[in-house]
């Protein structure tokens, strides 16, 4: 195995983790509570918050190691986060040692087990009772 193999098989792992560095740096500059990015289309048309709403806030905490903030803007955003960084380890790893990446399929009970908690997670914070899990 030569080594402009392996530092060719890794090239896209560490690009996709560039990028996400180039953007945890953006939000760590210019701070999502502070300065205006995007609103949410669907709380801008509606007034109420979806399940991405407070995930750019989110990220922004988790970028200053304020893990308590950020799931205080959006639980889910972070549960993703730590999916996704998992993710990309199991992705680095597999094109280190040069082998397919295999990861279990969702079977439908799964996807509807996701899409039912999203659900609910979206109901219960715009209600009143749900105002922990609301954006702040």
């Amino acid at each position: 195995m030569t080594a402009p193999t392996r530092s060719r098989s890794i090239a896209a792992p560490l690009g996709v983790a560039a990028a996400a560095v180039g953007g945890a740096v953006l939000l760590h500059v210019r701070d999502p509570r502070t300065s205006t990015y995007l609103p949410c289309p669907f709380h801008a048309l509606t007034g109420l918050w979806c399940p991405g709403c407070g995930t750019t806030r989110a990220l922004g905490d988790l970028t200053r190691g304020d893990i308590a903030a950020a799931a205080s803007s959006n639980v889910v955003a972070v549960v993703c986060v730590v999916v996704a960084v998992g993710l990309w380890g199991l992705w680095l790893r597999a094109r280190w040692m040069q082998m397919p990446l295999t990861l279990p399929r969702p079977n439908r009970l799964a996807a509807a087990v996701v899409l039912v908690l999203l659900t609910v997670f979206t109901v219960v914070r715009n209600t009143p009772w749900g105002t922990t899990i609301a954006p702040t």
